[in-house]
């Protein structure tokens, strides 16, 4: 945004295939914008749509000044046009809100007052949810088994409406589909974050992007964070933690083995001496690796010392 004044807020809209619906969402966005604040801006990410959305955005530029979009190639995914829309923004306040026109803005106002009250980022808890059946429960068992894996509290971790600070949007790291899982990033990143309970609409045309596929997407994703927030900089506790484990097993069975032998009893044959090798083996390559990989976090840590401190730490003026 060189050569312009900085935005106070800036809202940004993941788009993909919402052509019907872009018009009545940054309309009804722009009114409620344009009377709480003096410097506001609308960034629409257009995730490689086909049904006509980049001219419907052509449109709406040329007649709104605060509103700007950026064309994906292809369709990426929400992460990634997430983190191209994080890329571009340089505001106090971040919103994230879906094209659908599910998320009311008129709601604005209550997660921004508990960002006034010293959270980072406050999340839209969806209490009463206009989806379908099987979209609405099973992601109510995504919600639980994500709380309880990564012990950040929270009922609606997946809700598109969310308001942060805009250190909060350039801390977390946006790729596959980790936009799932953005409070519990923000949170083992040291920010304080909540939920605020809010109304949710029926989408006003088209179909829903959701499908089976990203449930089981979105659980594996699940193991991806819960290594990154618990054993990035200590890999050595899993991955040896569990080649410790092996090899204790495997030492078990070469004590039974040993204990055989000197009795007189034959071992050749005996798939416990087959079994307790192979652990010990795979024990030995554990280890190592996990000792490997902890050379690297240390390296690196060498080479950047000040990485942490300027992610969890630093301020935006």
């Amino acid at each position: 945004m060189s050569g312009e004044q900085r935005a106070q807020i800036t809202v940004l809209l993941p788009a993909y295939n919402e052509a019907e619906n872009l018009p009545s969402v940054i309309s009804e966005l722009s009114e409620v914008l344009d009377a709480d604040f003096e410097r506001w801006a609308i960034l629409v990410v257009d995730d490689g749509s086909t049904d006509g959305t980049r001219g419907v955005l052509e449109e709406m530029v040329a007649r709104n000044p605060h509103l700007s979009y950026i064309r994906l190639r292809r369709n990426f995914g929400k992460s990634e046009a997430l983190r191209v829309g994080f890329d571009h923004i340089d505001s106090e306040i971040v919103v994230l809100m879906d094209a659908d026109g599910q998320d009311d803005p008129h709601e604005l106002k209550k997660l921004l007052a508990e960002l006034d009250e010293g959270s980072d980022l406050v999340t839209g808890q969806r209490s009463v949810r206009n989806d379908r059946f099987i979209k609405r429960n099973t992601s109510k068992v995504y919600n639980w088994t994500t709380s309880k894996v990564s012990g950040v509290e929270g009922r609606d971790f997946n809700s598109g409406f969310k308001v942060m600070r805009g250190e909060v949007a350039h801390s977390v790291e946006m790729y596959g589909e980790l936009h799932r899982y953005i409070p519990v990033l923000a949170s083992w990143a040291g920010f304080r974050v909540t939920e605020v309970p809010v109304e949710h609409r029926a989408r006003l045309g088209g179909r829903s992007k959701f499908g089976r596929s990203r449930f089981w997407r979105g659980f594996l994703d699940l193991v991806t964070v819960k290594f990154l927030t618990t054993y990035e900089t200590r890999p050595f506790h899993l991955i040896g933690g569990i080649g410790f484990f092996i090899g204790a097993i495997g030492a078990v069975l070469l004590g039974w083995m040993g204990v055989v032998k000197l009795t007189g009893g034959g071992i050749g044959q005996r798939p416990a001496l087959i079994i307790g090798v192979l652990c010990a083996v795979v024990a030995v390559q554990l280890v190592t690796v996990g000792l490997l990989a902890e050379l690297i976090v240390h390296l690196r840590r060498r080479r950047d010392p000040d990485t942490i401190a300027a992610t969890r730490g630093s301020a935006i003026s």
